[in-house]
């Protein structure tokens, strides 16, 4: 892994415009940076970030068969009692789940180290599968990537053939996400090109304008009904929501099904940790109020709440004190678990995350995002990545 200084491509903002990549830039800062880029090998790629990732989220769907079977640990993760048989069923029907994002600390030097899991509601969707492939596109019509450099990035292919997989063909999909997101739209834009490319129909409806019919199904703001809906909606709102009471009786298909709110929980981690206590690629994982903090490496921890956005109210604490605290504490109210503290690599001035998505149950491409603060937050930087040699 080896950050790169590259010309960025003559025109791009404009190209970025174009197809609606309105993002590009947030809160006065770049989010998409192409005066540089990663480089992997092959081989780093597919023994440090695939297979890994792939490995994890097996191991996450073993944690998830034992939470379900445990009103202990449902306890844990906060997921609230009037709703638990929502989960329970869902995940015991086998409903099935579409896709979901690792944040990994890698350096190439040793294994990638798991820090959360985005498993509910992950955007960067449309940076990683389809905008960065551009850039690489056109970079080596500009010669400035070399013939055979590759990237990892198989997400929409997957996407496709993921949808092909659940639906058939004609048969009628429903997006949605809180208005005025562009970042949000575009995840779910993305995902009906996907669909759509797989032969269903896709419509898109802002989550405030969907209702109930006289007869409890979920309706769209033309009145159509809803059979299978994808929600850029966490779930960990949603089953505190009045709606969530019309969920299972409404006999909507949700993606990402209602299992899926024990995978992006944070409480998860203390779970892996039991579970698989030494894997590689894990963190030392704790719930907050039964941590061991004379346990080797829980020197140096970072605290982060069951449900967090962005960063928010997420501490990183050493021999006990302080040393770093995202501005925004807008979940601090949350039950928080305590992880052992991986520094990420410094390159550049700026520390890199490896996003690993999964479509399926495969990792099947992977995204990054730099922030000068050793806590990525909602200014990090999106940068596309090569694979040579």
């Amino acid at each position: 892994m080896e950050k790169i200084t590259l010309p960025e491509r003559p025109g791009w903002r404009a190209q970025a415009e174009e197809l609606g990549f309105t993002f590009a830039d947030m809160h006065g800062e770049p989010y998409w940076d192409e005066t540089s880029a990663y480089r992997f090998t092959l081989d780093e790629v597919e023994t440090m970030i695939e297979d890994p990732a792939t490995e994890l989220h097996a191991m996450c769907r073993e944690a998830a068969d034992r939470i379900v079977e445990s009103e202990e640990l449902m306890e844990r993760l906060a997921i609230p009692e009037a709703h638990r048989d929502l989960v329970r069923d869902s995940w015991r029907r086998g409903d099935p789940e579409l896709y979901g994002r690792f944040d990994l600390a890698h350096d190439g030097q040793g294994p990638a180290k798991l820090l959360e899991y985005n498993a509910d509601t992950p955007t960067s969707l449309y940076e990683s599968a389809s905008y960065q492939w551009l850039w690489l596109e056109g970079q080596l019509e500009l010669g400035v990537l070399h013939t055979g450099d590759d990237q990892f990035n198989g997400i929409h292919e997957a996407l496709v053939a993921r949808f092909a997989e659940l639906f058939a063909e004609d048969e009628q999909l429903h997006f949605t996400a809180v208005a005025g997101a562009p970042e949000d739209y575009a995840t779910v834009e993305m995902l009906g090109w996907a669909a759509r490319e797989a032969g269903m129909g896709a419509h898109y409806c802002d989550l405030d304008k969907i209702g109930l019919s006289d007869e409890g199904q979920f309706v769209d703001d033309e009145s159509r009904v809803i059979g299978t809906l994808f929600k850029l909606y966490p779930w960990e709102d949603l089953l505190r929501d009045p709606y969530a009471d019309h969920v299972a009786p409404s006999g909507v298909r949700m993606l990402e099904p209602a299992w899926k709110a024990l995978l992006s929980n944070k409480g998860l981690l203390p779970v892996l940790w039991q579970m698989f206590e030494g894997h590689p690629n894990l963190l030392p994982s704790f719930f907050e109020d039964d941590a061991d903090m004379n346990a080797p490496g829980m020197d140096r921890v970072v605290r982060k709440p069951l449900f967090s956005r962005e960063g928010s109210s997420i501490t990183i604490r050493e021999n006990g004190a302080v040393t770093e605290a995202s501005p925004d504490d807008s979940y601090a109210h949350h039950p928080h678990i305590l992880q052992a503290y991986h520094p990420l690599p410094v390159m550049d001035g700026f520390r890199p995350v490896v996003g690993a998505w999964i479509v399926g149950q495969s990792c099947v491409g992977m995204g990054l995002r730099e922030d000068r603060s050793r806590i990525t937050q909602d200014l990090s930087r999106f940068k596309p990545h090569f694979i040579r040699g």
